[in-house]
């Protein structure tokens, strides 16, 4: 399973350069699979980013999460046992969204595509690829 982090949905979204050639190949594998997921947290980002102007989407965040899931990405719930675990993390970085992301990746053995330096630079056993190759 591959978890996508909350940027490499909205790249994937805009067909963003930024997403590497090898990622987007990756991408397409896992999806004819139906193996491409993300945390729920990542469509509150998403909304929260929307609602201060920092990212235009082509329609509403709810209509947009619907339209992502019917076109086949999956989506992980954060539960109480994922938050616990992303609040146990030994030498993550303090960002909340970023925690319960790495955690989802681990409580579903998924790997997580992403390009933040901080959560690929982790010590931690978090499987994780650079989105951006």
């Amino acid at each position: 399973m591959i978890l996508l982090d909350t940027h490499v949905l909205l790249w994937l979204d805009r067909d963003d350069a930024s997403l590497g050639v090898q990622t987007r190949a990756s991408i397409a594998e896992a999806w004819d699979a139906g193996r491409v997921a993300v945390s729920a947290i990542s469509f509150w980002e998403v909304a929260l980013l929307h609602q201060r102007g920092r990212v235009a989407l082509r329609c509403s965040a709810s209509k947009w999460r619907s339209d992502w899931l019917e076109a086949g990405l999956q989506e992980l719930p954060l539960d109480g046992a994922t938050a616990l675990l992303g609040a146990g993390l030994s030498d993550f970085h303090a960002d909340p969204a970023d925690r319960f992301i790495a955690a989802t990746a681990l409580r579903h053995q998924a790997c997580l595509l992403t390009a933040d330096r901080l959560i690929l630079a982790w010590p931690g056993t978090l499987q994780r690829t650079p989105a951006d190759t």
